[in-house]
């Protein structure tokens, strides 16, 4: 079968080299793809919110299923302009997806519904912003309500510190997407991000991993869009996996199906364990970056027949998915500079270089010059990924394969998986 992939980061290429191994793939075709996916499949340069570009190239390639990757794809309508097109799609309809697309939305959705989740105010201005740290304790939890690549959030300890993220989002950081806010209670626990698939009607449970999101060692900086995932995490147990299905996935699956637009794709479920049972974090209508990296590393299945069935309504006719008993870890070599002002440009080597079969390096924000050379070209730059017989041995080998990279001025984290490796 002939596959159209949306999308050029870490994910998207992680998912490449799962689709690629398949063998019911003819084809793979990449829009717009990067240099670390040039292997595996052909590299269109369509933008991935140019929808009427990705249909055309869905219909010229022949497209038997097209795999949306980011967001914002999502939100630009992809889907539903594939439907009218009479594409098979993996990925949810841009209604669908203002359960990320909004955060707003999501907690009104989760009121109307009885998810669990925290306390919540959304805000149009800033003097009703502050008005309303009132009602929350700190520390307070900032959120721009639209898609901001993952580094919309602010988590401020103080009142001070809580403003400023306020007059940040609502003055234009964020663009549109800060023009509202949202304040949080702020949740107490441990975090954790559980994947499920949906086909419209039937959904079941694909994975799940931890992933690390402040900048620096020891959950110190700024909020990103990730520094780095591993799984299995000691957090989910079988009891815990089976909550977060019951509690949340499922009923948001029927709920949003209920409100007129039926979910297919893959629903991100970020909650937080608290002594009160699993309280959504938000949703993402995507795979996660980079937990999607770990998780095509452990999964065993083929992945096509999945993204296929969530397309064509037929989920209930595969099994559960296998996975490896293995564990693996992702780091993020990120750019200098990164999340507020990435420098890009940086020279890349030491990428190509084989680092055994249980490593794999993703691309996630790379570009080739005019000269061949692979430069950065974005804030999360490089996932290096490995498996190993337990989380120790994971490390081990993606952080050996990191000593092998050079990248200047790019860091990483060197505690990924510390909160398993400290129970």
């Amino acid at each position: 079968m002939n596959i159209l992939l949306v999308g050029s980061g870490g994910r998207e290429h992680a998912l490449a080299w799962k689709i690629a191994q398949s063998p019911l793939l003819s084809r793979l075709v990449l829009a717009p793809g990067n240099p670390g996916m040039a292997s595996l499949g052909e590299l269109r340069p369509v933008k991935v919110t140019d929808t009427q570009a990705l249909v055309a190239l869905a219909l010229e390639v022949a497209a038997d299923l097209v795999v949306i990757g980011p967001e914002s794809a999502v939100e630009a309508g992809l889907a539903d302009a594939l439907a009218v097109a009479g594409v098979p799609c993996f990925g949810p309809t841009r209604a669908a997806g203002q359960l990320e697309s909004s955060k707003a939305f999501t907690k009104d959705f989760c009121a109307r519904h009885g998810l669990p989740t925290g306390a919540y105010v959304v805000c149009d201005d800033a003097a009703t912003a502050r008005a309303a740290l009132e009602c929350f304790a700190p520390p307070y939890v900032i959120k721009a309500d639209g898609l901001a690549a993952g580094k919309g959030v602010v988590i401020a300890p103080t009142r001070t510190e809580a403003e400023a993220a306020i007059d940040d989002a609502l003055g234009g950081r964020f663009g549109e997407a800060g023009s509202r806010v949202v304040i949080e209670e702020f949740l107490e626990g441990e975090i954790g991000s559980l994947f499920a698939l949906c086909d419209g009607t039937h959904s079941m449970v694909f994975g799940h991993a931890q992933d690390h999101k402040r900048a620096y060692d020891g959950e110190q900086g700024p909020n990103t869009g990730g520094m780095g995932t591993y799984t299995p995490a000691p957090l989910f147990t079988d009891a815990l996996v089976e909550r977060v299905r019951r509690e949340l996935a499922e009923p948001a699956f029927a709920a949003i199906a209920a409100e007129g637009a039926p979910y297919r794709g893959v629903l991100f479920v970020e909650f937080m364990a608290t002594a009160q049972g699993p309280k959504l974090v938000e949703f993402n209508v995507r795979f996660g970056d980079p937990e999607c990296q770990v998780l095509m590393l452990r999964l065993e299945s083929d992945l096509v027949p999945y993204l296929m069935a969530c397309a064509k309504g037929e989920l209930d006719r595969l099994p559960a998915p296998t996975w490896r008993a293995e564990s693996a870890v992702c780091v993020v070599m990120a750019a200098e500079g990164y999340p507020d002002a990435p420098v890009s440009g940086a020279e890349i080597t030491g990428v190509e270089a084989d680092f055994g079969p249980q490593t794999a390096v993703f691309h996630a924000g790379t570009r080739r010059d005019e000269a061949g050379v692979l430069r950065a070209a974005g804030g999360r730059v490089l996932n290096v990924c490995a498996l190993g017989d337990d989380l120790v041995a994971a490390r081990t080998l993606a952080y050996g394969a990191l000593s092998q990279i050079q990248m200047p001025g790019g860091f990483y984290r060197t505690d990924i998986g510390w909160r398993a490796l400290n129970r």
